[in-house]
């Protein structure tokens, strides 16, 4: 009886130190900038003209990103990407939207690339305004004819600006519900939800997204859930659309496919012209 006891007052520290550990080390599993923190390549490479912008949110952390103009743009995108790498990675979507005949903007959070700071949830929300008044009142885009795209984490903070502002459509690509709805996924044995010191509540969101949504998911998303994506897909008002992608979460980016890519456009271009 004595060891018995002995065993589970065991079992029960390594459980509490384990689940300490996770609510410590929170950040580091959210993001992963020094994946690549360097700049590898430049629009320029792929035979895009550009522009280097450096913008200052409002709590002074400086931001580094590029504008890319397509001739007479039907659109600029403002795109936020996920939780790894730079915008240096992203090049493909800058080719494929110059194609549909859109103008795109895209940057680094803080923390990220060549941008100042440390990431947190509510700093990338700064950056996400700051991102915003760049394309709408530097370049003097009107918000209607704002495309916001967001990959995997960047569709949480999409969704959060979607929910504040008005722009033109609103893109999830590989996207998750919520941090606490991954994070139960990955720790069912612990009680991630009060654990977690992140929202990043995309379904939350849409509650207060009144623009067009396209959702884009793949069944064979290894990290974030297939049934995630429906999710956000049902819970977007109309009018929207889903479109089905293959391969991992790493590996089904909708610039890969010319089909995916015509649905994105024609979706972008017919709600546009609703208006």
């Amino acid at each position: 009886m004595r060891m018995l006891l002995s065993l589970v007052i065991m079992v029960a520290l390594i459980y509490v130190v384990f689940a300490a550990l996770i609510f410590f080390v929170q950040p580091k599993l959210v993001y992963y900038p020094e994946i690549g923190r360097g700049i590898t390549e430049t629009p320029h490479h792929s035979g895009l003209v550009y522009e280097s912008v450096e913008l200052e949110t409002g709590d002074g952390e400086r931001l580094h990103g590029w504008f890319v103009p397509a001739p007479a743009a039907k659109a600029t995108v403002l795109f936020f990407h996920g939780n790894a790498g730079n915008i240096s990675h992203r090049i493909g979507y800058l080719s494929m939207f110059y194609r549909l005949g859109y103008s795109t903007f895209i940057f680094d959070y803080r923390g990220y690339g060549e941008s100042s700071g440390k990431p947190t949830e509510q700093g990338t929300y700064q950056d996400a305004v700051a991102a915003w008044q760049y394309v709408t009142e530097k370049k003097a885009i009107p918000p209607a004819d704002v495309v916001l795209f967001g990959e995997s984490l960047g569709g949480a903070i999409a969704s959060w600006l979607a929910a504040r502002e008005i722009p033109g459509v609103l893109v999830l690509a590989s996207a998750f519900t919520s941090v606490p709805d991954m994070g139960a996924q990955l720790y069912p044995y612990l009680p991630i939800r009060r654990l977690s010191r992140f929202k990043y509540n995309t379904l939350e969101h849409l509650k207060d997204v009144s623009c067009p949504v396209f959702v884009a998911h793949s069944p064979q998303d290894e990290i974030v859930p297939f049934k995630q994506g429906q999710a956000l897909y049902e819970a977007a008002r109309n009018p929207k659309q889903f479109v089905e992608l293959q391969g991992g979460h790493n590996e089904g980016f909708i610039y890969t496919r010319e089909d995916w890519a015509n649905a994105l456009g024609k979706f972008i271009d017919a709600s546009l012209g609703r208006r």
